[in-house]
């Protein structure tokens, strides 16, 4: 299985060392990953950052979120969530009020229409389609290895922040 990474990328010259050809592993594979979900959101007119919006502002409920948990809660980050907002707004997906103890906060919800594509599309069982169809191979305890590593860098990687 080693080298295959080099094959693909027709690299001609070895890695500097095996951490090098992990993390060019990691970001290949997560992009192959990314764009196969992105191909399935596209005849939505939905980003994954939307999508995932989307899906964090319905378990939220009635009560929405802040616009900053909102950013927190991202599986990816977006440096502009501002922007991120404006457009499910503009498609009527999701609203923003000032908050009521607070003005200084704005509240962001999930409208009816945001919801009802959600539903309508079907697009969480199609998304989890979609993993099963990534991760379909591996058993469970494969699975659980690679969360337990996947994990275990993004935890290094916090501690030095």
């Amino acid at each position: 299985m080693t080298g295959r990474l080099a094959q693909e990328l027709k690299q001609t010259k070895p890695f500097a060392n095996l951490e090098v050809e992990a993390f060019l592993n990691l970001v290949r594979t997560a992009d192959q990953l990314n764009r196969d979900a992105a191909a399935l959101l596209k005849p939505f007119d939905l980003t994954m950052a939307q999508y995932n919006v989307l899906r964090i502002l319905r378990g939220a409920g009635d009560d929405g979120l802040p616009c900053g948990e909102i950013g927190a809660r991202m599986v990816t980050h977006d440096p502009d969530i501002t922007r991120l907002l404006d457009r499910l707004e503009k498609r009527g997906l999701t609203t923003r009020a000032r908050a009521k103890d607070d003005r200084r906060v704005v509240i962001v919800r999930i409208t009816t229409a945001g919801t009802a594509l959600l539903a309508r599309s079907d697009l969480d069982n199609a998304i989890l389609g979609v993993h099963r169809r990534h991760f379909g191979h591996l058993d469970k305890p494969q699975l659980k290895h690679l969360i337990d590593l996947l994990e275990s860098v993004r935890e290094r990687l916090s501690a030095k922040s």
